[in-house]
């Protein structure tokens, strides 16, 4: 049983199934020319929320023996990423920022009333997802949240001059049987955009 937090901001009920520690495996099958790279691995990710409307995400993999198909958490570390989930909407004086400036007047939707406002013409959401790469990657997500599925393409794809080419990709979450079903499509390396990674979670707190 999931138990909404009531001090949730109003924004985020529409991401607010996101919300725990998720835990489970996934496995990458991405071809490079005639090549096909495959490998199973861990997955922890954490959805969390503090009191700002939008949800803190990150993600650690680690790989999986191909012998035993496990490891322990932290012995083969694989990935990680982070970054910031919220609804897409204009912004409005009484958020904060830029940088360290406070917001003035009052805060725009904090009622279900107002959040409702925000719906798109497909009855769901629209929303950005930030999701910065230690490797030099940093990612813009534009997409739409409709009940438990959640669908992205990237807007944009900033890359440090030491990074891995990497060009676009689409995400796709969705909530099955209590679970936290992903996958993952990228250009990179010189491909066109194509299958490279899914997953299966369980939260477990």
């Amino acid at each position: 049983m999931f138990d909404l937090d009531t001090r949730l901001p109003a924004e985020l009920a529409p991401l607010s199934w996101l919300l725990g520690v998720w835990e489970g495996t996934g496995v990458v099958h991405y071809k490079i020319g005639e090549e096909s790279i495959e490998h199973e691995f861990g997955q922890r990710v954490s959805f969390s929320q503090d009191g700002l409307p939008y949800l803190n995400y990150n993600s650690y993999t680690w790989l999986l023996d191909p012998s035993t198909g496990s490891a322990e958490a932290g012995q083969r570390p694989l990935v990680t990423e982070s970054g910031y989930w919220k609804l897409s909407r204009p912004a409005a004086p009484g958020d904060p920022g830029p940088a360290m400036l406070p917001g003035v007047g009052d805060r725009p939707f904090t009622t279900a009333d107002a959040v409702e406002t925000l719906r798109n013409d497909v009855g769901g959401f629209d929303i950005e997802v930030s999701i910065v790469h230690p490797g030099g990657v940093h990612e813009l997500y534009l997409g739409r949240v409709k009940g438990p599925r959640i669908d992205l393409a990237t807007d944009a794809v900033m890359r440090s001059a030491t990074a891995k080419e990497y060009a676009a990709a689409t995400r796709i979450y969705g909530l099955v049987d209590s679970h936290l079903l992903w996958a993952w499509d990228v250009a990179a390396l010189g491909q066109d955009l194509r299958t490279h990674s899914s997953g299966r979670l369980a939260r477990v707190d």
